[in-house]
């Protein structure tokens, strides 16, 4: 992919209501902004769960943008989610569009928006889909790249589960972290107002953010939030947003300090050597694996042994718990390599 550099001061803060509700409430937000904000971010069509919900103000919402472009130093962002949304932002020199997780989720909508933006090299974001598919999120980045799109950036806005959570959206880390591996050039930014769901929790998940090297935040800020007409619950206010940029630790990805650089390569060439066995182990593991396949083809007995399979999660999560290891890692740990020891038995059994 052909990603364009874009020039922007780490972290990039892009602020603003969940929607447009008035002129008189983007610009009051907008104003408090100037000095917190380097984009102001508006939703104008809002794709809501189920009718007679506030959808949005629609295409007129674009010309109070453009007073909040003219009278603030803040650049404007809106999403799209058609065609006919593109046009109209283009029409209105909207400067950011960014695709929302249910038009990410869908190929369909994102080849519509990538041909209406042939030809226009325009700045756009693409949050993550609602359910956790990197080749989702990656799809919807090719596609819009192939038509010319280069000022792309994705937005990290958590993932939808059906799971008890702390979290509105699971932030699920390592998703945008291995979109990273794939794309080093792509900046990602992170949304942590739909992955909080709550003021309570953004602090938290904007520090993240910054410590796993993101490029920026887009937190949903509004002048008065409990009147807002959508997710009144997750906004906040301007100065609330100071204090919690003003409250962040940034932290650097290098140090040239010869002292700190020899310690950390030292406690890598261990780790380096941990892993080395590691691998070696899990290749003996996985030996026995294939002998007992041999063995149970032999005698006409299934792969999966339920009540072994639960002993072996619990057996493993008492280990680590007596080496402080997380239970959620060890569970995670050995569901993987029982997948896998699953998959190599039935590949013995199919032979």
């Amino acid at each position: 992919m052909e990603i364009k550099k874009q020039e922007f001061t780490k972290p990039l803060i892009i602020a603003g209501p969940c929607s447009a509700e008035s002129q008189e409430q983007l610009l009051a937000t907008a104003k408090d902004l100037e000095d917190k904000a380097t984009i102001f971010r508006a939703g104008v069509w809002k794709p809501r769960t189920r009718p007679n919900s506030f959808e949005g103000e629609g295409q007129k919402a674009l010309e109070w943008l453009k007073v909040v472009k003219q009278e603030t130093p803040l650049k404007v962002a809106t999403e799209v989610a058609n065609a006919q949304h593109v046009e109209a932002c283009l029409k209105a020199e909207i400067d950011v569009l960014w695709l929302g997780a249910r038009t990410t989720v869908n190929p369909f909508y994102v080849q519509e928006i990538a041909e209406a933006l042939r030809g226009v090299d325009v700045k756009v974001m693409i949050k993550n889909p609602l359910h956790p598919e990197l080749s989702l999120w990656m799809g919807a980045i090719e596609r819009l790249n192939q038509v010319g799109v280069s000022q792309l950036s994705a937005i990290h806005r958590g993932f939808f589960t059906l799971e008890k959570s702390a979290f509105r959206n699971e932030p699920k880390w390592e998703i945008p972290i291995k979109l990273k591996r794939l794309v080093p050039e792509l900046p990602i930014i992170c949304d942590p107002s739909h992955i909080s769901g709550a003021p309570q929790m953004l602090s938290e998940v904007s520090q993240t953010a910054m410590d796993l090297n993101m490029d920026g935040l887009m937190i949903e800020t509004h002048y008065n939030p409990s009147v807002a007409l959508s997710d009144a619950q997750q906004q906040i206010t301007p100065n609330e947003l100071g204090v919690l940029l003003d409250n962040l630790i940034l932290r650097t990805s290098t140090n040239a300090n010869t002292e700190f650089r020899t310690l950390l390569n030292n406690l890598r060439t261990e780790i380096d050597a941990i892993d080395k066995k590691l691998v070696d182990i899990v290749g003996q593991r996985t030996e026995i694996v294939r002998e007992i396949g041999r063995y149970k083809k032999e005698n006409a007995v299934t792969i999966l042994q339920i009540e072994r399979w639960f002993e072996i999660l619990k057996s493993r999560k008492d280990w680590g718990h007596d080496t402080n290891l997380d239970p959620q890692m060890v569970g995670e740990l050995f569901e993987l390599i029982h997948k896998h020891s699953v998959l190599t038995q039935t590949h013995i059994l199919n032979k």
